[in-house]
């Protein structure tokens, strides 16, 4: 089917609409032609620099020959393009292929190639790269992350054990430029200090990181709203970028790193096969020596390597690096009991009494631990590595003379005495002997609720049993109740009084001891 071709009086009126603003459907149905052939006749006028009015000395022919240039002579050839450097210009911000073809027949004039035929010329030109540098992406945009499917064997010299290392593997969308590092694990801290390395290996930051749906980046994937952890989002935060997972089962939207890790394999992994390692550190080593080799080793089809391009292309796009590294933050989510404490990791942490029963997010790095509580912080510690020790701001307890609470000593003791004056003289003890009494909150009602699990009478006689006991404690009464001791009489209702014999070959005596003096 071919093209419509239009009277030089339509075509004049084309150029007279156009020129006035007309859009392509006004055009169109006015002159009662279609919209393609509109598009098309506007785009030959640009490429011929036809606009209105058209000026008096071109005749009716001349027009037409600017719109339609005949081939040129077999022996005159059309001056083709430096498609390497059109590739690589179109990887700069802001750059478009209507751009280089315009700059590229200012430069060629009538010899320059349509700009239909330009794309057609590019396209073919792409085709014949490999896939890894088919890829399209700005300077600066994205940076790739993903994990090796390959490990490597690290042997402990003391025990001759073997432990496989994990490979973190990264890549810049634009230039290819590679990164890799061994880690031990694909846990959360490994993974946020790898991309802290990456980053200073780059020296910079892309606007987006692009994930796989890996565990420690999304906590619940999905293709349209992936809920990433918070950890990685505050890392993200921290430098200035964006985390952009890939989507389930798209297997495209990370083919860049893909990619990188087949190359990492066999460019960095598999020439370290036969070696033997004996700490992570010395792996590492060996790793970054090669990938270094890797980014300067010159492209099959293209100019320059990866460090070539990524210095003069990648590097100036990338946002700088915040003025600190990030420090690795745990966030958890913990509910505040009635004593105002919050339990981390075995320690108790004070907050603002007026948050009892509430939730709190919980911050914690290797030196510090922040509660927030509806986005804003309300408490900050030191950290302590205490199991079952108690941090507490004194500007988190409440006012003596406030009654705030809903839960105090006496209303607990008042509640044991429901089961037995036995049970009541337990939490008045536990209370008693904590250097503030919230802190014996959390161990009272574990064993109050020890009558809901046991009955009130087991739990009124394991009372009665531990109240002997030189301390206290939950576990304790709990012990007592698991192996059926409170079913055994209490020593406070028979006393065994064991009667020795006076005389036996075998006992000495008193004064045995004192003839030796």
């Amino acid at each position: 089917m071919t093209a419509e071709r239009l009277s030089m009086r339509k075509i004049k009126e084309l150029l007279r609409l156009d020129a006035e603003g007309r859009s392509e459907r006004e055009i169109s149905r006015s002159l009662k032609v279609s919209r393609s052939t509109i598009q098309r006749y506007r785009q030959r006028a640009k490429e011929a620099e036809l606009t209105w009015p058209v000026p008096e000395d071109l005749s009716d022919s001349e027009i037409e020959a600017r719109l339609f240039p005949p081939p040129p002579a077999p022996d005159q050839p059309r001056p083709l393009p430096a498609w390497k450097g059109i590739d690589q210009e179109l990887r700069r911000r802001g750059v478009t292929l209507q751009l280089l073809w315009e700059e590229y027949r200012a430069a060629h004039r009538d010899a320059a190639y349509s700009y239909s035929r330009f794309c057609e010329l590019f396209g073919a030109w792409k085709g014949t790269l490999d896939v890894v540098l088919r890829q399209e992406y700005k300077a600066g945009e994205r940076t790739f992350v993903d994990y090796a499917g390959q490990t490597m064997p690290v042997v402990n010299q003391e025990t001759g054990e073997i432990r496989e290392a994990q490979i973190f593997v990264g890549a810049l969308g634009a230039s290819n430029y590679t990164y890799a590092e061994a880690t031990w694990t694909q846990s959360l801290p490994d993974w946020i200090a790898s991309h802290v390395r990456m980053f200073a290996y780059y020296g910079g930051v892309s606007e987006l990181v692009i994930p796989d749906n890996l565990r420690s980046a999304v906590n619940r994937a999905c293709r349209y709203d992936p809920d990433k952890n918070p950890t990685y989002q505050e890392l993200a935060d921290h430098y200035n970028t964006a985390v952009l997972p890939a989507r389930p089962g798209r297997p495209r939207d990370k083919a860049k790193v893909e990619t990188a890790v087949q190359i990492v394999e066999r460019w960095v992994l598999a020439p370290l096969r036969d070696h033997t390692f004996f700490s992570l550190a010395e792996l590492n080593e060996e790793i970054r020596r090669l990938i270094d080799k890797l980014n300067d080793r010159p492209f099959q089809k293209l100019e320059g390597s990866r460090r070539s391009l990524f210095e003069t292309l990648e590097r100036p796009a990338l946002r700088p690096l915040p003025t600190t590294p990030y420090e690795y933050a745990e966030w958890l989510n913990a509910g505040v009991n009635i004593d105002y404490h919050i339990a981390v990791h075995g320690h108790f942490y004070s907050v603002p009494y007026q948050l009892t029963k509430e939730r709190v997010d919980v911050r914690l790095t290797a030196t510090t631990v922040e509660a927030l509580h509806d986005g804003r912080r309300v408490a900050a510690h030191p950290r302590s590595y205490r199991v079952g020790g108690y941090t507490t701001d004194p500007s988190h307890r409440p006012k003596a003379h406030q009654k705030h609470l809903e839960w105090t000593p006496s209303r607990l003791i008042h509640w044991a005495e429901k089961t037995g004056p036995s049970t009541a003289h337990v939490v008045g003890r536990i209370l008693d002997e904590r250097p503030h009494p919230e802190q014996g909150y959390r161990a009272c009602l574990g064993i109050l609720r020890l009558g809901d699990r046991y009955g009130a009478e087991r739990l009124e006689a394991a009372c009665k049993r531990a109240a002997e006991l030189p301390q206290l404690k939950y576990r304790s009464i709990q012990s007592i109740l698991t192996k059926g001791l409170d079913r055994l009489p209490s020593p406070q209702d028979d006393q065994i009084s064991l009667q020795l014999p006076q005389e036996h070959e075998n006992l000495r005596g008193a004064d045995y001891y004192r003839t030796l003096n």
